[in-house]
């Protein structure tokens, strides 16, 4: 009896959106107005699961298939999602039902079995679903309807026209996954460029993709940690989708580290998840997709960089552009969805298809965000132009 009390407030509460919920038994709708999607609770989560963590026994209940979402077509899941973000009332972000997880290791030890256990699942499978450029981050639409492969050299190019790099310089790429920016640096812009992973499989397509391109006197990868490296300093400095997996006590060290590789008058750009409303973990992320995943809060972003002796130069948020490319990749994924779940199973697809949508519903309601820091070595600067023109001339 309690326990059905319970689902009553869950549903009641949490979404922002009339819906209809199938116990098996019975259905309930909830909300006024027609019903937009079904939830399908084909086994009820203990009530004493969801008080102790609630995104992990979500997310381990639809991974099993003890949940389903209908009537919202092919985003059905992001649409469900995006009215519980959006929802004040939201049981998953209600701060008296969800506990943070503990404190994580980020030993360079710990930091590289992290990486590896989530890029390492194989370049074939994430050539299932990305785009021609094999990059995994945030595209840049000139519309939203343009193709994803555009969109992600649309964002390489934005990013290295923001550091306004001049020939023969060198530039360093820190976590620079199967390197679509490095390479273009080293191609288009003839600057002489350093790429650094923890991934055996990233490092391996890279260091090919050189001697296809004929790129070895412009260009390197290394198998190494950005704390390990030495050979500084670099006149510019990228970092796509990195900070993210430092882990909150090694915030601060990350961008120290960035500032002693940057020359006097370098300049980086750092583009990376943050939060508005502060950093948070994850666990169901931290346990199945990103382990020692922390996001940062733009203010605790904004404060290490100070700390590190650098100056914000230009600061853009890309939001609604990671929605569409999460949902790119989500539509992607589904096109090949048999043959991922005949390689890796049923839960571990639907895990991935969770992962995907959740993220696009989680920058679609602005509970987080992505931005680009555009960096400096204070005082003296880097010599940037006065105006941002030169970013779109």
């Amino acid at each position: 009896m309690l326990e059905k009390q319970f689902y009553d407030q869950l549903f009641a509460h949490s979404f922002n959106i009339p819906l209809t919920v199938d116990y098996g038994e019975q259905q309930k709708q909830y909300g006024e107005g027609k019903s937009q999607l079904t939830i399908h609770m084909h086994k009820l989560i203990p009530v004493k699961d969801l008080l102790k963590n609630a995104s992990l026994a979500l997310g381990e209940a639809y991974m099993r298939g003890d949940i389903e979402v209908t009537g919202g077509g092919p985003f059905a899941l992001q649409r469900l999602l995006t009215a519980a973000y959006e929802s004040s009332g939201s049981f998953m972000r209600n701060p008296k039902l969800m506990r943070f997880i503990p404190k994580q290791s980020h030993s360079e030890k710990k930091s590289k079995q992290d990486i590896q256990a989530h890029y390492d699942l194989g370049n074939d499978f994430y050539k299932l679903w990305l785009d021609k450029t094999m990059t995994y981050s945030c595209a840049y639409f000139d519309d939203w309807d343009q193709d994803l492969t555009s969109a992600q050299q649309n964002k390489v190019d934005h990013i290295l026209r923001k550091l306004d790099p001049q020939p023969d310089r060198r530039l360093l790429d820190i976590g620079c996954g199967w390197g679509t920016l490095m390479l273009t640096a080293a191609k288009r812009y003839h600057v002489n460029v350093t790429g650094i992973t923890l991934s055996q499989e990233q490092y391996d397509f890279v260091t090919a993709r050189i001697n296809e391109l004929g790129l070895q006197d412009h260009a390197r990868v290394l198998l190494r940690d950005y704390r390990e490296l030495d050979d500084g300093p670099y006149d510019y400095v990228t970092s796509v989708g990195m900070f993210e997996h430092v882990g909150k006590e090694n915030l601060g060290l990350y961008f120290q580290d960035v500032a002693k590789l940057m020359a006097p008058n370098g300049s980086a750009l750092i583009h990376g998840i943050t939060r508005q409303q502060g950093g948070a973990n994850n666990a169901w992320l931290n346990k199945y997709i990103f382990p020692g995943g922390y996001i940062p809060g733009l203010s605790e972003n904004i404060d290490h960089v100070i700390a590190a002796g650098l100056q914000v130069s230009d600061l853009e948020p890309l939001r609604r552009h990671y929605q569409r490319t999460l949902e790119l990749w989500d539509t992607n994924f589904n096109a090949k969805r048999n043959v991922i779940q005949k390689q890796f199973g049923f839960d571990f697809t639907r895990m991935w298809d969770l992962y995907l949508q959740a993220a696009a519903a989680s920058f679609e309601s602005g509970n987080i965000d992505v931005m680009q820091f555009l960096v400096t070595k204070a005082p003296s600067g880097t010599g940037l132009p006065l105006t941002r023109d030169y970013i779109y001339s």
